[in-house]
């Protein structure tokens, strides 16, 4: 059996949840979905330039954790991005309830 899920804070509110390359119709388009949590690790380490330590603290998980997610979101953006792929952030109610 799997361990529970601890809870995560996320401060994070996006005003788009939605990104996809200029000219190419979305029905042509694969996608990539970001949670909640790869957002909040991705604004905490690189658009707050917060060490690992000190973001996994405000996301209340340990330094590891936060290390796979940032990790797992740097690649699902680089995969949009050189792939030309839209890129969907999924809501709390998405990803299977409050976080």
């Amino acid at each position: 059996m799997s361990r529970p899920k601890k809870c995560r804070c996320t401060c994070c509110t996006v005003e788009s949840d939605y990104f996809k390359p200029r000219g190419i119709p979305l029905s042509d388009l694969d996608e990539v979905n970001l949670n909640i949590d790869e957002v909040e690790a991705l604004r905490l380490a690189d658009y707050e330039g917060l060490y690992q330590e000190d973001a996994a603290k405000k996301m209340n998980i340990s330094r590891a954790t936060f290390g796979r997610i940032v990790e797992a979101a740097h690649r699902k953006i680089a995969d949009a991005i050189l792939h030309g792929k839209a890129v969907k952030i999924e809501s709390k109610q998405e990803a299977g309830g409050a976080i």
